[in-house]
């Protein structure tokens, strides 16, 4: 019987848990050691900024938050890698590459604080919303890279999805079209191991989960996603075939949700507390510090002063937030529609009935 066809996933990785270099081919942004450092500040921007959202929704200022505690790697990378003109379809915790893009941290606590004006973010106006739907953000992003190669744009449409996500047909539907057209698209799935209480183990018989790109005629890559310089590093290939017509590309960022799913999950009750404490040895922040460290790029010292920095501007971000004023209740109503269905319009003057202060 002869083969038809094989493949292959690679896999990329520059530095290990313990900070050190496993690889002599260092790409350009290995060599821009500033680069890293800023890449790095950003890193741990966002950890702070993480954990001062989850202490707000504790005490009852913030509604449920999806943190992204041990993604940070992967979302700078994600976010540094683009131009301002391409086009970022998350789903709802890559906030390192949203701050990148200049989308400001009130904007992420007014979208967890149930205020719709958070989608309204700073930044660009082009990019895609939050989408809890799981995986639909993919097929607004090949959408988005279908407009590209129609007008002849040189943009490129990027996407994050979870390891669950990745078994949804969204998913599928979007990297099919991408590789029978040709299009400008990367997709990146996320895999922190789980989908909320299900093991990536109980989702796929894949091996991994970069070969699903194959069957859609894809370029395929998996990478440490814990591994800042690896993942900015996949990153920038993938934009750039893509942006010079070479079509689109899946990566599978491997890395672990080292918090709950979100606050009102409790993962205690699935994971067990080993799985955990293995993975903690494996995070993104200490291994780039431990390597910046180990070029004299970054000191203590300078690690403690940039989190007080950090934790100045995150408190006047939290400021601004808590001092925005709700918005009225037609709100609800007058923006969806041109004009009102009349069993709307019922509720709205009901709504506004019950608004009304009671004597």
């Amino acid at each position: 019987m002869s083969i038809a066809a094989t493949f292959e996933i690679e896999y990329l990785q520059y530095l290990d848990e313990d900070g050190k270099l496993v690889r002599d081919d260092l790409p350009a942004i290995a060599r821009d050691v500033r680069e890293l450092v800023n890449l790095y500040k950003e890193m741990l921007f966002v950890r702070v900024f993480d954990a001062k959202a989850v202490a707000l929704q504790r005490t009852g200022k913030l509604g449920t938050y999806a943190s992204s505690l041990g993604h940070e790697a992967a979302h700078v990378a994600i976010g540094s890698a683009m131009q301002e003109d391409d086009v970022f379809a998350p789903m709802y915790r890559e906030y390192g590459a949203q701050l990148h893009r200049g989308v400001k941290p009130r904007d992420i606590l007014l979208y967890w604080g149930g205020d719709e004006r958070g989608s309204d973010f700073s930044g660009p106006a082009h990019d895609f919303a939050w989408a809890v739907p799981i995986a639909t953000q993919c097929l607004h992003a090949a959408g988005a890279a279908l407009a590209f190669k129609i007008r002849k744009e040189p943009r490129v449409a990027v996407s994050v999805v979870g390891d669950g996500g990745s078994s949804k047909a969204d998913f599928y539907g979007a990297i099919n079209v991408t590789g029978a057209m040709t299009l400008p698209y990367v997709s990146v799935i996320v895999n922190n191991g789980w989908a909320i209480s299900v093991p990536r183990s109980a989702q796929t018989g894949a091996k991994t989960l970069a070969q699903k790109g194959i069957a859609a005629g894809l370029e395929c890559l998996q990478v440490d996603g814990n591994d800042l310089i690896a993942m900015r590093a996949a990153m920038d290939y993938a934009i750039k075939r893509a942006r010079h017509g070479h079509g689109g590309m899946v990566i599978e960022a491997v890395t672990y949700r080292l918090s709950d799913h979100t606050t009102a999950d409790d993962a205690r009750r699935y994971r067990e507390d080993d799985e955990v404490k293995a993975a903690w040895k494996r995070e993104p922040m200490k291994r780039m510090k431990t390597y910046l460290m180990s070029l004299n790029a970054w000191t203590e010292k300078e690690e403690e002063d940039w989190k007080v920095e950090c934790s100045k501007t995150v408190d006047l971000e939290v400021d601004a937030y808590l001092a925005t004023k709700s918005q009225p209740t037609e709100a609800m109503f007058d923006f969806t529609w041109a004009e009102l269905p009349a069993d709307l319009a019922g509720q709205r003057s009901a709504a506004l009935a019950l608004d009304k202060p009671v004597r």
